[in-house]
């Protein structure tokens, strides 16, 4: 491939809500540049962007793929995301590295969730975006209504740049605004295509959209404003330029109509982002934090000093370690040494790649503006920034979402401790939004991710790649145990066994305090009694039941304690019999202070469209859950509620489940608050048994 000046290059993602064809478009632009004789299918594998043997099996994209043409003398390169919510790390870690996104939406489903997380994803990243309206060949397409839809949910600049003539199966015609020509393609897959004048009730219509087209692009220039005033219209240099302005400030939010499958409509769309579309030039400089001064400093795309981010890593049998990036500014050549600036490491950058899939052609260099991959980098994971040790930057992080489900795990096999603790540690290097941690007080390992499908999808990884088993069970939920009331105890430990004893007596005296403040240990001893030496045994005693639970084995929170007068011996009080007193001292306390349990709550948002509204809310209340909250906007309604995360078990699913795939929901820890005794009652019941089975 020959070289690319910044200008020349495109750099987008491919985004938007579960099956509404992007891997397809992908391939259907593969088949445009010559990469691809014909359109694969994803029934039976046959997609360059959907190569990885789970995604075969599952046949959905679960990888951003990598992909490039050239076409009109530009290199695209473009990223195939996946659209299924559990995957969305993926194509936010894309987002972040490309200057446009072209956001898919299915012509028959119309604008989802999916579709709208991403529009928003990149709205807040600040890089423009084209709408594809693909699907056009089937049955109940609704262009009028999701135009409609879309410039209510996006603004009223969403403007068409083609409209569909006979859209549904069969399709082939499109009205083209700016040529003001109808184009009908050939249905044999080629791309083919003859052009005529719009005439009849198409000319009409086509008149009035370019000339609405053309005071969109006015508007985006106070200079292009001011001729079209006093002429009338644009010349054919002015259009160009106006139209690339407008669309890199989205005066306008261009619209296209394409059928993936039968390779109609594509050309333009590619004809659009080459002549148009977004370069590296367009964000020649990026805001990243200059790590020996700790103030932000602007990396621009003609300094001299490399500095790349690194976007995804895979590590698969038949790829290899593979870490992509894209350069920011300078030129990463084979042999290079880099700073790792978000491991303080240095780096060595081996062989170079560009890819189509899993197919890699082998390059010495890449450019400014440009993308690559390369193998093999001993401490870099998603997310690094590498830059010149003269010019030592940090760039900006992705800010991925919380997991919204959790899932413990056990060991089929004894002694793969190891491998498992490093097999996490890689899943969470490749994918930041996999999250697992060992939680000492639930004594449990947990891993977490964005759903059912990302967690089963970790474990059959740590298989086939660390030969580790492991089965997923339901975490335990970490309850809290206090108290409501007061109460004291007077405890005597008093033990002989030959040689010397063990005496101690400790009085002690407990009460609630407000929740979150802690456990508070005090002595208001008077006299002489007790020594005060023994005082830190008393509370090393009571701090160890506190981490062990009295009812239900679960941490004791919010009590204040008061160690206020008992007795020792001379010879056989000692540390260990204080320790000893001070834990049943304690338990007796506790017992009689009237003692609850606590649950956490948890904030939980769930986004839905409006039919489904009924079903989520019952089933909130079914969880035991308190709306506090709704918003409206766009045909979605956002449901905020407080939940008991014991009733939360695979809530995702069950959202999924109840919207057919359309909502999607967030969860965030809020506080802790008094269980129901019902509740409470069958929580201590369950902890009595496994201690009578134990």
């Amino acid at each position: 491939m020959k070289e690319y000046k910044s200008g020349d290059i495109r750099n987008l993602a491919i985004v938007g809500h579960g099956a509404c064809g992007k891997t397809i478009l992908s391939e259907a632009m593969l088949a445009n540049g010559g990469i691809v004789n014909r359109i694969g299918q994803i029934e039976n594998g046959s997609t360059v962007s959907d190569y990885h043997p789970d995604e075969h099996s599952r046949q959905i994209s679960m990888h951003a793929t990598a992909l490039h043409i050239e076409w009109n003398d530009k290199k695209i390169n473009f990223i195939d995301t996946p659209g299924y919510l559990d995957f969305v790390g993926e194509a936010l870690g894309a987002l972040a590295v490309v200057d446009m996104a072209i956001v898919v939406v299915h012509a028959a489903q119309g604008i989802e969730v999916g579709t709208e997380q991403m529009w928003s994803n990149a709205t807040t990243i600040g890089i423009p975006k084209i709408l594809v309206l693909n699907g056009m060949d089937r049955e109940h397409t609704k262009f009028d209504a999701i135009l409609k839809n879309a410039r209510e949910r996006f603004g009223n600049n969403v403007f068409p740049l083609q409209i569909p003539i006979n859209a549904g199966p069969g399709f082939n015609q499109i009205v083209d605004v700016i040529r003001k020509e109808i184009i009908t393609y050939q249905t044999d897959g080629s791309g083919s295509f003859t052009e005529t004048k719009a005439d009849g009730e198409w000319a009409d219509r086509v008149k009035q959209l370019h000339e609405e087209f053309i005071e969109y692009i006015a508007e985006s220039d106070d200079t292009l404003l001011e001729k079209f005033f006093e002429q009338g219209s644009l010349s054919e240099d002015e259009m160009r330029q106006g139209i690339h302005t407008a669309f890199q400030n989205q005066s306008f939010i261009p619209l296209y109509c394409t059928s993936a499958t039968n390779n109609i409509g594509i050309n333009r769309l590619l004809d659009f982002v080459s002549k148009y579309g977004s370069s590296p030039v367009d964000r020649a400089s990026v805001i990243a934090k200059d790590v020996n001064k700790n103030e932000d400093i602007k990396v621009k795309l003609d300094n001299p000093e490399p500095v790349a981010q690194i976007f995804k890593t895979i590590s698969e049998a038949h790829v290899g370690d593979l870490s992509f990036f894209r350069v920011y500014s300078g030129k990463v050549t084979t042999g290079l040494d880099l700073y790792n600036t978000s491991q303080a490491s240095s780096e060595r950058m081996g062989q170079l790649f560009i890819l189509n899939g899993k197919t890699r052609t082998s390059v010495q260099h890449i450019n400014a503006g440009d993308m690559g991959a390369v193998v093999k980098l001993k401490d870099t994971h998603t997310g690094d920034t590498l830059c010149s040790s003269k010019f030592k930057v940090l760039l900006p992080e992705t800010v991925y979402p919380n997991p919204n489900i959790h899932a413990a795990i056990i060991l089929k096999a004894k002694g793969d401790e190891e491998k498992i603790s490093m097999g996490l540690a890689a899943l969470h290097e490749e994918d930041p939004t996999f999250v697992y941690r060992v939680d000492p007080e639930i004594r449990q390992t947990i891993i977490s991710g964005q759903g059912e499908l990302h967690l089963k999808a970790a474990v059959d990884r740590l298989k086939e790649r660390f030969d580790v088993e492991i089965d997923m069970i339901e975490p335990k939920i970490p309850y809290r145990e206090t108290i409501i009331g007061k109460g004291e105890s007077k405890y005597r430990h008093k033990k002989q066994s030959g040689g010397s004893g063990q005496f101690a007596e400790v009085w002690m005296r407990v009460e609630s305090k407000k929740r979150g403040e802690g456990i508070e240990f005090i002595d208001s001893l008077k006299g002489q009694n007790v020594d005060r030496v023994f005082v830190p045994s008393v509370e090393k005693g009571v701090q160890a039941v506190c981490l062990e639970g009295v009812i239900a084995g679960y941490h004791v929170v919010d009590v204040k304690v008061d160690f206020y007068d008992g007795k020792q011996h001379p010879v056989d009080s000692k540390d260990i019999a204080f320790q000893t007193a001070g834990k049943w001292a304690f338990r007796e306390a506790f017992a009689n202070a009237k003692p609850c349990l606590l649950e956490p709550i948890i904030n939980v948002e769930v986004k839905i469209p409006e039919e489904f509204m009924g079903d989520v809310m019952g089933d909130i209340s079914g969880r035991r859950g308190k709306i506090m909250g709704m918003e409206s906007g766009g045909g979605f309604q956002i449901i905020k509620a407080q939940i008991p995360q014991g009733e939360l078990h695979n809530y995702s699913t069950s959202v999924r489940s109840l919207t057919g795939g359309r909502g999607l929901h967030s969860e965030e820890f809020s506080h802790y608050e008094r269980m129901p005794a019902d509740h409470e009652k069958k929580v201590i019941a369950e902890y009595r048994k496994s201690r009578e089975e134990d």
